[in-house]
């Protein structure tokens, strides 16, 4: 028996080449290894410690490490030393899913677990703010188009809030937010930046007509001290919020909907950050959620199966599952119905669903 499950792990790439030949890598791991998303991460920590208090199976261990900095992890190979699972508060990008096959990374099920919004907060000791995306994109963009007019950019002369609107207060623009490697900031950037950007016409058609230059001009953000990489601690930002009532901070939904006696979400385009909202599509800056699973682990490492059980049952991702008592809007029945098949099947992706 023994024999052959050291044939499996040396198949499944379980071993690795040591001084004295083929040794066990981390000496088979024997509990769930999952990074990525810090957005996500709440969630996937609820699920798994709910799923070491039932089952007899030991609490996956996860690590925060931004959706970038997981798939980077994820795709490194297979084995014990990789982690089996990567959450992501975007999808994956096809030159991730070209890492992955680059490393051995053959086979992989994607579950999408929810929908997510992006808020813009401050601390309920300041007034509550009604934003547009544009103004935001104003506010943070490192470049803007010439208020002049013309087709032409400038850097970014607004300090205060007052100076981008006479309606908005007088505060210095300080705003605390993901760094590069997040799943968040990408969205942000292709939902907040890219509308913001979007609404000079000349920008919009550049999307088109050059690509680098409207790379340029709609996601660069600036790095004069108004934007902040607060790092993958979401709940530091909303700590930092609390202390500095003039600052705001970029974050998902459920990091306001579990802080709400301390932070409050900016209204966006006229529309609050509410449950009801994000789930309807209102709000404008909302996502989907995944978490992408190495099926070559499945089987080998004990628990993957049984973690997907739980964190695809109706009691955890239900309209009425406890994560949904932690902030994360449910998808549809249908698509949730869908995805539960896919986990059941272990349903591969393929780079074309990810073009």
């Amino acid at each position: 028996m023994l024999r052959k499950r050291v044939a499996q792990w040396v198949a499944a790439g379980f071993f690795i080449a040591g001084s004295a030949g083929l040794v066990a890598a981390d000496a088979a791991r024997d509990y769930v290894s999952i990074v990525g998303s810090s957005t996500v991460y709440p969630f996937a920590t609820v699920v798994a410690e709910q799923f070491g208090k039932t089952t007899a199976f030991k609490t996956p261990k996860i690590e925060s490490t931004g959706s970038g900095g997981g798939f980077k992890l994820f795709c490194a190979g297979v084995g014990v030393q990789h982690p089996d699972i990567t959450n992501a508060s975007r999808r994956m990008k096809p030159t991730e899913f070209e890492m992955c096959s680059d490393n051995g990374v053959k086979d992989i099920l994607e579950v999408k677990i929810g929908y997510d919004g992006i808020v813009v907060a401050n601390s309920k000791k300041s007034p509550q703010l009604k934003l547009t995306r544009k103004e935001v994109y104003l506010a943070l963009a490192k470049q803007i188009p010439d208020p002049k007019g013309g087709e032409k950019v400038i850097d970014n002369p607004y300090k205060t809030w007052k100076e981008i609107n006479p309606a908005l207060p007088a505060t210095k623009i300080e705003m605390l937010g993901p760094p590069p490697t997040s799943g968040t900031r990408d969205a942000f950037v292709e939902l907040v930046m890219e509308a913001g950007a979007d609404s000079y016409g000349w920008v919009k058609g550049l999307a088109k007509s050059d690509k680098n230059r409207y790379k340029a001009i709609a996601h660069t953000v600036r790095e004069d001290g108004a934007y902040i990489e607060a790092g993958e601690n979401d709940n530091l930002i909303v700590q930092k919020l609390d202390a500095n009532p003039d600052a705001m901070g970029i974050f998902g939904f459920s990091f306001l909907d579990q802080n709400v006696d301390k932070i409050q979400g900016a209204m966006v385009d006229g529309v609050a950050p509410t449950f009801e909202a994000i789930a309807d599509g209102s709000y404008p800056v909302s996502r989907p959620l995944f978490f992408y699973v190495k099926k070559a682990h499945v089987g080998q490492i004990p628990g993957i199966k049984e973690y997907l059980g739980e964190f695809t049952s109706e009691k955890a991702w239900g309209d009425d599952g406890y994560l949904a008592d932690k902030g994360l809007i449910p998808m549809p029945e249908n698509e949730r119905k869908q995805f539960s098949s896919d986990v059941k099947t272990l349903k591969s992706l393929s780079i074309g669903q990810l073009k």
